[in-house]
């Protein structure tokens, strides 16, 4: 075994995991082209990786992650989300670090509250994926739909527009009760977040940092309820606190009064951002921020009144609210310039 190779063990174990999500094969070859070592310490490697537990060999040349499965069920009616947690999640996620645990337990007992207070369903579903690189957590239910339920109470168009909501914050249909911040952030911290509901997919990737929505154009099966998806990888080094201070400008109470709107998710299809309309459903509940940064990249153009209703019109109503715009084009950049001129 070369010098190399065996100083660097988890190097190797990283790279390994690398290769099988994205399909590699003949994952031998690679080791020993990344690591300048001879097959035989290869194909030992590999052998290690199989014993402990981590990798099983599905054919010739071809390996995969070990995936351990646990599927939960709850009747939603006295459950409490904390026990859920303590009792049935948290020791199936052991020994993860107690970063990556943190950041499990917020999201599961956030979205397992929600179908609680919100979902009006009898049933949810836990189903807990683990594997040696990475864990998956899916919390469903059969209630009415996020996306439907929050259209309903906002008075919207559309179920997609309850997803540009979801992705300002501080969205809720019991403001009595809950503060909106559970999905934001959650969508925040997790390496890869998503909803599916009805017909609307919404989806997060921490990677591009872009929100997404699919769905409600074209006809197709409808996911009845909620099904929440939420993936981190177990080595990862993020915390909770570093998500928060993202979204904070005072240091000391962790206000959450900064949000980043991505404007893309205003275009379905072929529709153009022009009307003042659409501006004032992007500019709904804005006020509740004190700086709000509109991400324009994906957008090629803006008509006229589009950009007057924003860079003029609210701006001057509320000059205690920072607007930024961010990757603008030089169409863009044209449209907000004249409204501010």
């Amino acid at each position: 075994m070369s010098a190399k190779f065996a100083a660097n063990p988890n190097a190797v174990r990283e790279f390994v995991f690398d290769e099988i999500e994205v399909g590699r094969s003949n994952l031998a070859k690679s080791i020993q082209d990344r690591f300048h070592v001879s097959r035989p310490t290869a194909h030992n490697y590999l052998r290690r990786l199989i014993d402990s537990g981590d990798v099983a060999r599905t054919g010739q040349g071809q390996y995969d992650l070990v995936h351990e499965i646990h599927e939960l069920s709850f009747l939603v009616d006295g459950l409490e989300e904390d026990r859920v947690w303590s009792e049935e999640i948290e020791p199936l996620l052991s020994p993860l670090p107690q970063n990556t645990r943190d950041i499990w337990h917020y999201g599961c007992t956030e979205m397992i509250n929600n179908v609680i207070d919100h979902a009006n369903s009898e049933i949810v579903e836990v189903l807990v994926d683990k594997t040696a690189r990475s864990t998956r957590i899916s919390v469903s239910d059969t209630g009415i739909g996020i996306f439907r339920k929050i259209a309903s109470a906002l008075k919207l168009e559309d179920d997609r527009h309850a997803v540009v909501e979801l992705a300002k914050g501080k969205v809720t249909t019991d403001p009595d009760n809950h503060t909106g911040e559970g999905i934001f952030f959650s969508s925040r911290v997790f390496d890869h977040y998503l909803i599916v509901s009805g017909d609307v997919l919404f989806t997060h990737d921490t990677d591009s940092d872009h929100d997404w929505i699919f769905g409600g154009e074209e006809p197709q099966e409808e996911v009845r309820g909620t099904i929440v998806i939420m993936e981190l990888r177990n080595s990862s080094d993020k915390t909770l606190q570093d998500v928060f201070d993202q979204y904070a400008t005072d240091a000391e109470d962790y206000r959450f009064d900064k949000t980043i709107v991505p404007i893309r998710l205003m275009t379905y299809g072929d529709d153009r951002l022009v009307s003042r309309s659409q501006a004032k459903r992007l500019l709904s509940r804005i006020d509740r921020f004190r700086h709000v940064i509109l991400d324009f990249d994906g957008v090629d153009a803006i008509g006229q009144a589009f950009a007057d209703e924003i860079f003029r019109v609210f701006a001057g109503k509320h000059a205690d609210i920072e607007i930024v715009a961010i990757q603008t084009n030089e169409q863009i950049s044209r449209m907000i310039n004249r409204a501010t001129r």
